[in-house]
């Protein structure tokens, strides 16, 4: 019987690992449609199946979930960075072929499928299931006790008999602290997709054995997720009618921005082809000074073209992480299809989110009265931390021989399943 069960359920993938004791952990591997992984897209897609019956829908999950929706459009509703609405009070559902789902619901329908997907490999009894949560979710309301009574309803349907919370940056922590040599005060810079976490931690080996004593932690709703917004913020939101007017009797009046909002941000997307405000866009194109540019933005949205977008700026973001300038290439905007961005424009756009991304590593640093010369090891972990400008503010306070990076997709859960068999759980639960 495993001996915990470290669930590290991310904005954009997913990861569950196994602690079976003597420190040993393994990530569950998972066999969908799409073949065999251990890290799942949090994606889910639902369509309807005549063999399963007038009500029922086919549901996949990850990898196979975008595979439906690349081979089904229009037939397809496909849900992407749901756990960006966990915080979210204003997030009351998303109405499904007309059945409402609230985030508990998906939560639990994304793990029954990867349930499903591990098969045999999926424990038949875990005593225990250690969850990561970001120091500060996503979201500009957001509501951290109303996100953890979302991931219990959820996880209690499951039938885990014991769940804890751990900060994601602390399970980070404890995974990289394995190979410790000796002795050391590890800081923690975990970069998420919608969240940005720090842990300060002091690790010690007393006969052999590994301890540690929590410092500080902090966090912002910052993240990845946040630097592909504003790539569609100035690639692709003038090109379907941001900052165009239309007129409203006699007067001129400014497309409201909170379209575009909804736009550039993928959790958004997945529902805003059903929100009201999609029929007011539509119904802004006949007194539109710039018709076409909204008519492209419907079109966009209609022919749910946002996970073709995803890719497209994740590809041109990654480009830049190792040179100066990338192509970011759109096929379905047109004559505006293809453009050249340069790394320094780039970070023009995102430094107000650098800065406070910096600002809560100050925090951790300030609340806990740690000198940068104090900390012996600096983990950077998650995908953004290749982005050169978030590595820039290490570079500038940590000596390069200190800082290191690794286990982007791992290392919280690991993390979480070692926290979880050391019988130490109430010390780390958050």
């Amino acid at each position: 019987m495993a001996r915990a069960l470290g669930l590290d359920f991310g904005t954009t993938n997913t990861v569950i690992a196994l602690a079976e004791g003597d420190g040993a952990t393994q990530s569950i591997p998972f066999t969908s449609s799409a073949g065999t992984t251990d890290t799942m897209r949090t994606a889910l897609s639902f369509m309807k199946d005549r063999q399963l019956g007038a009500q029922a829908l086919k549901v996949e999950a990850g990898q196979a979930a975008i595979r439906a929706f690349i081979d089904n459009p229009g037939d397809c509703r496909f849900l992407q960075s749901i756990k960006t609405f966990a915080a979210s009070p204003l997030f009351q559902g998303t109405l499904i072929f007309a059945r409402r789902h609230q985030f508990e619901d998906l939560m639990e329908i994304f793990l029954r499928r990867l349930s499903a997907y591990a098969g045999e490999a999926w424990p038949a009894e875990v005593p225990r299931i250690v969850v990561g949560r970001p120091v500060q979710f996503a979201g500009a309301s957001a509501d951290a006790d109303l996100a953890l009574e979302r991931y219990n309803t959820a996880l209690t349907r499951l039938g885990f008999p014991e769940i804890a919370y751990v900060y994601e940056p602390v399970a980070a922590a404890h995974y990289f602290a394995q190979n410790l040599q000796k002795d050391a005060n590890v800081l923690v810079a975990d970069f998420g997709g919608g969240t940005t976490d720090y842990s300060l931690i002091r690790f010690e080996r007393h006969a052999g054995r590994l301890s540690a004593t929590p410092i500080g932690h902090s966090g912002v709703g910052i993240a990845g997720d946040q630097f592909d917004a504003r790539m569609i913020e100035h690639l692709v939101a003038p090109e379907i009618g941001k900052g165009s007017q239309f007129r409203s009797f006699d007067k001129v009046l400014d497309v409201p921005s909170n379209y575009y909002t909804s736009f550039s941000r993928w959790n958004q997307l997945s529902i805003f082809k059903g929100s009201k405000e999609f029929g007011d866009l539509q119904s802004l194109v006949r007194s539109a000074l710039e018709p076409e540019k909204l008519e492209l933005f419907i079109d966009l949205v209609e022919h749910d073209e946002g996970y073709p977008l995803y890719q497209a700026v994740s590809a041109t973001k990654m480009a830049l992480s190792g040179t100066e300038e990338a192509e970011f290439s759109f096929a379905p905007l047109g004559k505006a299809a293809r453009k050249t961005v340069r790394r320094r424009d780039f970070e023009s756009w995102i430094a107000d989110d650098l800065s406070r991304i910096e600002a809560a590593l100050d925090q951790v640093l300030v609340e806990t009265n740690t000198a940068p010369a104090a900390i012996d090891k600096v983990f950077l972990t998650g995908g953004t931390s290749f982005v050169p400008a978030v590595r820039d503010i290490f570079n500038r306070r940590f000596d390069a021989g200190r800082i290191e990076s690794g286990g982007e997709l791992l290392s919280i859960a690991h993390g979480l399943a070692l926290i979880g068999e050391s019988g130490e759980m109430a010390r780390w639960a958050a």
